[in-house]
């Protein structure tokens, strides 16, 4: 299980003190809070950082940053995810889930099979849809909803679903 859990990437730089774009990537982009502590995940590290003030321009919040005060001192990491740790996340609600959680788990059909495991999950908008590398190795996409999906336990990184006729055709 992963200690901390991605909230948003660096996209760009907003203005000359400091201030960075980021394309939130949480189901709550109003979770950026002043004080709230994150982590910029570079590679070999991940250097910690303060939110000093917060301000939103359309799907995208700006950020500065405790002791971040010009454009030099943070340009150089755009492009790399910003985490929070664990006991700063939002609390789930029941039946909800940490999607980094759910990745690598054994997807099984409600018989018992092993289908294969679960590589990704897409975000469409209308439901996620699991990304699952069949035991054969193909991959196929399947919906999470719940006439497909009957249990995620994630504790236990097992799927059961119910393959409906047509798809894994």
């Amino acid at each position: 299980m992963d200690d901390k859990l991605r909230v948003g990437v660096y996209t760009n730089t907003h203005g000359v003190h400091g201030e960075i774009k980021v394309y939130p990537t949480t189901d709550d982009p109003a979770r950026f809070k002043k004080g709230l502590p994150l982590f910029l995940d570079v590679p070999g590290k991940q250097i910690p950082l303060v939110v000093e003030h917060v301000k939103t321009f359309k799907n995208m919040v700006i950020l500065k940053f405790e002791g971040i005060d010009s454009i030099s001192d943070i340009e150089k990491y755009k492009g790399h995810d910003l985490l929070v740790s664990r006991e700063h996340a939002i609390p789930l609600e029941e039946d909800e889930y940490f999607i980094c959680d759910a990745i690598g788990s054994d997807v099984v059909t409600e018989e018992g099979e092993k289908l294969g495991v679960l590589k990704d999950v897409l975000q469409t908008g209308a439901n996620d849809v699991f990304v699952i590398t069949l035991t054969g190795g193909r991959e196929v996409l399947f919906p999470v909803i719940p006439d497909c999906v009957k249990d995620i336990d994630t504790d236990g990184k097992k799927i059961t679903v119910h393959v409906m006729k047509g798809l894994l055709d």
